[in-house]
């Protein structure tokens, strides 16, 4: 009998072929990364003004960029609610941070995991509860520090057990995602992982390699940045949330390591105190506004350095899927849980209707599918990103989900019937910052917000803005006879969203029932 030889180049060859092959008739795999506190003006792929940021450029540049991706609840807990559901915070039961997710409830990976996909969670969770729907999780004890941090995972039992880790905390995220994705992934299933970021949530802490990073350079500073809130109503004016007067010495770094170890501590030290002692001694000479404008520098740095430890992680996650030859057969999705205030206003953090709050990133890459370098105009949201997992996997969308799938936009297609309004609602209030409750509604030209509960009391203050003339919303129209028209209308469509999602009309969520339909259309 006549033996058949392959040459060993030749047998590595058809190896390699034979599991592309078998990968291309895999469902896609979904690689979904996520931060926390992330805004656009801190992305070079939005806006190249304070960072470069290559590694999440590379999404964009070879997929799509969206420019409108609205959040539904612009706050940490509520936002990651919203994606496991893809229900509104009224339904979904995760109003306001501090509530414990009901894990029990319909979620997006129990679908994919019902469907043949191994899932994961790496990183901040958030929710409270222990994570369900997930073959692996290993997510951060809490909000989590930014060194050293303590994380849960099931133990040999399957029940949740804490371990303490040394190091930074975004790079042993990412040390964890990559550990999984080689050594516990079954390589004959596709895939769903989560791989969260806790940065660059407050009170942005560097890592050693970035400590130094921006001390000679003077950052742009934002335009609205001396805002006196004179043009819109008493909620904006009675925020806790200045540079001016709410950042703390922790935030400042003028005082306070954490968790850190002693050697951590040295190599803190190093850097931060030649900086401090100059502060200290040029602090009695300085104007308010020069303050102001250290503060600034100070937080706007330290935040833009933990974004750029987030940026080599992502790029060490792209890097490995294309040695793994995964790239071609997987959807990686980049975003935020909502939108933040990098000094615009006089602001840090988030919680408003107000663009730089409501608009998140949200960069997608799927070889095959996307128009490499391709950008987005359409309204979409976080609402939308479980349909869009589902619809990538072939899994059918429960009728009570409320979103839609991004998929006919990621393949260059919007539907006729998408969505060219949108509905906001924030709870929390008695709460962090003292933000308003409200709730309101925009199309991307012009903005309807309803506050509605200030400090315990009820209030009834509404604001218009024209965002073509006003993009900074600095001042409200509402009641301006040139804005009647526009006016009635927003007033109209609020309703009618709020009809359309179930809201409760006396603005209480235990009360709200959802409609059994979920086509309708959503203009």
């Amino acid at each position: 009998m006549q033996r058949l030889y392959f040459h060993p180049a030749a047998l590595l060859m058809i190896l390699v072929i034979t599991t592309w092959s078998h990968a291309a008739d895999q469902p896609p795999n979904i690689v979904f990364i996520f931060t926390d506190d992330h805004c656009e003006q801190a992305l070079s792929a939005y806006d190249p003004s304070r960072i470069t940021t290559p590694n999440l450029d590379r999404i964009a540049n070879e997929g799509m960029r969206f420019d409108r991706c609205y959040v539904t609840n612009s706050i940490c807990g509520p936002s990651r609610a919203v994606i496991q559901t893809g229900k509104y915070s009224h339904l979904n039961g995760f109003i306001r941070n501090g509530n414990r997710f009901n894990g029990d409830q319909q979620t997006f990976p129990k679908l994919l995991q019902a469907n043949g996909y191994q899932t994961a969670v790496v990183g901040k969770w958030h929710l409270a509860s222990t994570p369900q729907g997930y073959d692996y999780y290993d997510v951060l004890k809490g909000q989590g520090p930014y060194y050293n941090p303590p994380m849960i995972t099931a133990g040999e039992d399957g029940q949740p057990i804490t371990r303490k880790h040394t190091g930074y905390t975004t790079e042993i995220i990412t040390d964890k995602l990559l550990n999984w994705m080689t050594e516990k992934r079954e390589p004959n299933k596709p895939f769903m992982v989560m791989y969260q970021h806790k940065a660059p949530h407050r009170n942005w802490m560097p890592a050693p390699k970035y400590l130094n990073w921006l001390d000679d350079v003077t950052l742009p500073e934002p335009e609205t940045m001396y805002d006196d809130y004179s043009g819109r109503t008493q909620a904006a004016g009675r925020q806790t949330m200045t540079m001016r007067q709410h950042l703390n010495p922790r935030d400042l770094k003028l005082q306070g390591h954490g968790t850190m170890t002693p050697e951590q501590i040295k190599v803190w030290d190093a850097a931060y105190g030649p900086k401090n002692e100059a502060f200290k001694k040029a602090e009695p000479n300085m104007s308010e506004k020069e303050l102001l404008q250290w503060k600034y520098q100070r937080y706007a740095k330290d935040y833009l350095r933990c974004v750029k430890s987030v940026d080599d992680g992502v790029g060490q996650v792209l890097d490995y899927l294309d040695s793994a030859g995964l790239t071609d057969n997987t959807i990686v999705i980049y975003s935020s849980d909502q939108g933040w205030y990098l000094g615009e206003h006089g602001w840090f953090d988030k919680r408003w209707m107000y663009e730089e709050s409501l608009k998140t990133p949200l960069l997608v890459r799927w070889p095959g599918h996307i128009k490499a370098g391709s950008t987005n105009d359409d309204i979409v949201s976080n609402l939308d990103f479980a349909e869009t997992f589902l619809d990538v996997a072939g899994v059918e969308i429960p009728s009570d989900m409320q979103g839609e799938s991004l998929v006919p936009l990621l393949e260059g297609h919007t539907p006729d019937d998408w969505r060219t309004s949108f509905y906001y609602q924030y709870y929390e209030n008695p709460g962090g910052h003292n933000v308003a409750r409200h709730y309101g509604v925009t199309n991307g030209q012009h903005k309807l917000i309803h506050f509605y509960a200030l400090e315990g009391k009820k209030i009834d203050d509404w604001e218009l803005f024209d965002l073509n003339q006003d993009p900074n919303e600095l001042r409200s129209v509402f009641n301006d006879p040139a804005y009647a028209q526009v006016q009635q209308h927003m007033k109209s469509e609020l309703n009618r969203l709020r009809e359309l999602y179930a809201v409760a009309p006396d603005d209480d969520p235990g009360t709200a029932k959802r409609k059994p339909l979920r086509k309708q259309k959503l203009k």
